[in-house]
């Protein structure tokens, strides 16, 4: 398995001849070095509705008929648009062909704002478990540090950590260094940061934050092998 990292908080897993991403926020990403017109995909997976999120979906959905899981409310506001969608919400997991997904808490908000200015209600925002060919992914989507965290470290033994880091809108680097005890992931991942000016981070400052030093940075395009 591939898991690589895109910039804010675009992951993407390649497995089995399956490609799977992330909160695919593309065009007015400048962290990021993909471009939507050369994405191949199967299956997009949304931690919750906010634009710097959602992104690119809708385009890449239709475009590689790829499916699109996410919690009930985003599935529905997609459906709308065309879009294949599996509505999961959280707590809920499912297998799929592909492997495992299982949606978390996460202390956030989710909404989507239109051309127009409308603001969507999305649902609750969510982490995602993603499970498959025996090794566990925690991509923690945007949150606050929670206690549960350590609950879900002893549920679901993770292999591989994406954690937000940027602090204004999520857990800043001191919050995100005790997640990161509290889940005993094997390995780290900071993400969630230097997009925008109020979530500017050093996060090789943070690895070094990390209790058991366990921590990688990824540059835009970097990978893990798993």
């Amino acid at each position: 398995m591939k898991i690589s990292y895109h910039g804010h908080s675009v992951v993407q897993i390649e497995l089995g001849g399956k490609r799977i991403i992330i909160d695919p926020f593309i065009n007015g990403n400048q962290l990021t070095d993909l471009k939507v017109e050369n994405l191949n995909l199967d299956v997009i997976i949304l931690t919750h509705g906010h634009n710097d999120h959602v992104g690119d979906t809708v385009e890449l959905a239709k475009r590689n008929n790829a499916l699109v899981i996410a919690n009930h409310e985003i599935s529905t506001f997609l459906s709308w648009q065309g879009v294949n969608t599996h509505a999961m919400h959280i707590g809920g997991a499912h297998q799929f062909d592909f492997g495992k997904v299982k949606l978390t808490q996460a202390f956030h908000g989710s909404s989507y704002t239109t051309e127009n200015n409308e603001i969507i209600y999305c649902g609750m925002p969510a982490g995602i478990l993603f499970m498959a060919e025996g090794k566990t992914i925690y991509h923690a989507g945007d949150t606050a540090l929670f206690s549960d965290m350590k609950l879900i470290g002893e549920r679901h033994p993770i292999d591989l950590a994406f954690l937000p880091i940027g602090d204004n809108f999520t857990m800043g680097p001191e919050d995100a260094a005790y997640a990161a005890k509290l889940l005993e992931a094997k390995t780290i991942v900071p993400i969630h940061y230097n997009t925008f000016p109020p979530i500017k981070q050093d996060p090789k400052q943070f690895i070094e934050m990390l209790e058991n030093k366990n921590g990688k940075v990824l540059e835009p395009g970097e990978f893990i092998e798993l």
